[in-house]
């Protein structure tokens, strides 16, 4: 699989928790209560991995 497309696709999961988190908070009552906290540490969990995944990436494609 293509660098781009795994980065595309960690960068487009992390923006996916982040809406979802958001659209909790606004929906707020116990949904709120009982999601956006738990979507919004996912979704530091899901950064921490496309960084990782981005830095792989370039360091790959930096050595052929």
């Amino acid at each position: 699989m293509s660098g781009k497309i795994v980065v595309a696709l960690a960068l487009g999961v992390v923006v996916l928790i982040l809406c979802t988190g958001l659209y909790t908070l606004w929906v707020g009552g116990e949904t709120s209560r009982t999601w956006s906290n738990r979507l919004m540490r996912i979704r530091v969990l899901a950064q921490f991995v496309a960084i990782c995944i981005i830095m792989l990436v370039l360091y790959l494609s930096g050595h052929h």
